[in-house]
């Protein structure tokens, strides 16, 4: 296998088995573990998929060591786009401030942050 196809695949493969892991650490209420496999899978996703930007890497970087934080990673198709950052509900507002904060004096771009919250997802209303 060509060396680029297989970080191709080790990303994938593992991402399949870290998607596993967090749902599980989820059910067991492992907000840390579920953090860790975060890190893991924009590691993974930057280095072995070579699917982020310097600007991604930032943003997560940057949210590493801010009070509330779960979890960073990229998301969507990568390339750029976004983070997701999950966060504990009372520390949001003031995460979102100082990641705004430290993503512009750092990288020269005022980002845009959406505080959101987790809902049933997409189902049939009677």
């Amino acid at each position: 296998m060509e060396p680029k196809s297989l970080m191709r695949a080790r990303h994938v493969i593992s991402e399949n088995l870290r998607t596993v892991a967090a749902c599980d650490a989820l059910v067991r209420g492992d907000m840390t573990e579920l953090g860790r496999l975060m890190a893991e899978a924009h590691q993974s996703y930057s280095e072995d998929f070579e699917g982020s930007c310097v600007e991604a890497d930032a943003m997560v970087e940057l949210a590493k060591d801010l009070p509330g934080l779960i979890g960073a990673r990229l998301t969507g198709g990568g390339f750029g786009g976004c983070t997701v950052n999950l966060v504990e509900q009372t520390a949001a507002p003031a995460f979102a401030e100082a990641l705004a904060a430290r993503y512009a004096a750092n990288i020269g771009i005022e980002p845009q942050i959406h505080i959101c919250k987790a809902s049933a997802g997409a189902r049939r209303l009677e």
